[in-house]
């Protein structure tokens, strides 16, 4: 068998290691100088006014931004079935409950045409997911949103750089949007995060919470030239700090960000070249004049295919290349089927297609052959 292509790779260069290398020299280990250049670059890079708050995951985030907004024990908070498990279980971490609504199953996002219906007196926020880098119907859940006087923390895991009728992703109305910089993702820090938001009141609430409820940066009270040790705890807080080493590796990951976007874009444009003749149904793509992360290729197998998703999966593996599937969705994993007595036809379009779906290697150190061994293989098997 050929080397093992595997499903996902970062892009380390050596702008990273001499970076990661300062900072261990300098003696700033945890969050500090670099930590705080990295949130005023990724603010700038977002652009229109936004302030950037990094922590150590995104479901960090998601978590300081809803627990930011005011959602509380016993409020419900509307989101999607077909996401990671984090982007529902930081609801139940402020004792609220997830509403989960189905996916437009052309685009995987949210439908915003089903969303009023789940709207209850209980409801006090929406979590809009940027499936694999593609922008949900901002428009909409929006407008749902001004309606009912809700809030709209958006998961923006995949969605670095996406945009949506000219607007980066970050730039919305919402009240918070959330980035992941986890080993996968667009750019990567290994583990980290960043929450962006244009309100004030939540950027500080965020700040304050991500380091023990502490109401001075522990930056500032190190490197201050004055006596500067005494601050106040002012809430109960979390451990959420995103380390300088993580900044650094994001400091020169953010300056390639357009790069890697528009080399995953000449993938999934080959891709699409190569796999439109079989029988699968090709990734959507975003509106014209818009912009796509694609931070996954998520392919879906039609129903006439000869053998079934899960086999697929195994004879690519069979033969050196890794898979995945994105996502198995929320209400058929055992806590949130049981806790919320969820079946799986309650949301017909996630479940139909996270049937048929496989994620293909899609990374910017693949290079051309190795795409075409993937379509090679893929040919093989479904023709």
């Amino acid at each position: 068998m050929n080397d093992f292509l595997p499903f996902a790779l970062p892009d380390i260069g050596e702008e990273e290691i001499e970076e990661v290398v300062d900072s261990l020299r300098s003696g700033w280990l945890t969050t500090g100088p670099k930590t705080k250049r990295f949130e005023e670059e990724f603010a700038s890079f977002i652009g229109d006014g936004v302030e950037a708050i990094s922590v150590n995951s995104a479901t960090a985030g998601l978590h300081l931004a809803l627990e930011a907004v005011g959602v509380t024990a016993g409020d419900e908070v509307i989101t999607t079935p077909y996401t990671f498990t984090a982007t529902a279980e930081v609801i139940r971490y402020l004792g609220a409950h997830p509403v989960f609504v189905d996916i437009d199953s052309n685009t995987f996002n949210i439908d915003p045409s089903k969303i009023e219906k789940a709207i209850t007196m209980r409801t006090r926020a929406i979590v809009p997911v940027h499936f694999a880098g593609l922008a949900c119907n901002m428009d909409a859940v929006m407008a749902i949103a001004e309606k009912y006087g809700l809030k709209v923390v958006e998961d923006a895991s995949h969605a670095l750089p996406t945009t949506y009728r000219g607007k980066l992703v970050g730039t919305f109305e919402s009240d918070a949007t959330v980035y992941s910089f986890y080993v996968t993702k667009a750019i990567a820090t290994g583990e980290g995060g960043m929450v962006v938001s244009r309100h004030v009141g939540v950027a500080k609430r965020c700040r304050v919470m991500r380091l023990h409820g502490i109401n001075r940066d522990v930056f500032n009270r190190y490197t201050s030239a004055k006596p500067s040790w005494h601050y106040e705890v002012v809430a109960p807080g979390f451990k959420y700090n995103m380390t300088d080493i993580a900044a650094s590796l994001g400091i020169q990951q953010l300056k390639k960000a357009k790069a890697f976007q528009a080399r995953r874009a000449e993938m999934a444009v080959y891709y699409d070249d190569e796999l439109g003749d079989l029988p699968v149904t090709l990734p959507p793509r975003a509106i014209d004049g818009d912009m796509h992360a694609w931070h996954l290729y998520v392919l879906r197998l039609k129903d006439d295919v000869p053998v079934s998703r899960n086999r697929f999966i195994e004879l690519m593996t069979e033969n050196g290349i890794g898979c995945s599937v994105h996502f198995i969705p929320l209400h058929l994993h055992p806590y949130w089927r049981d806790t919320y007595n969820l079946k799986p036809q309650d949301f017909p379009n996630s479940l139909c297609v996270y049937e048929r779906a496989v994620s293909l290697p899609l990374y910017t150190k693949m290079t051309e052959k190795d795409q075409k061994r993937v379509v090679d293989m893929i040919r093989k098997i479904l023709v």
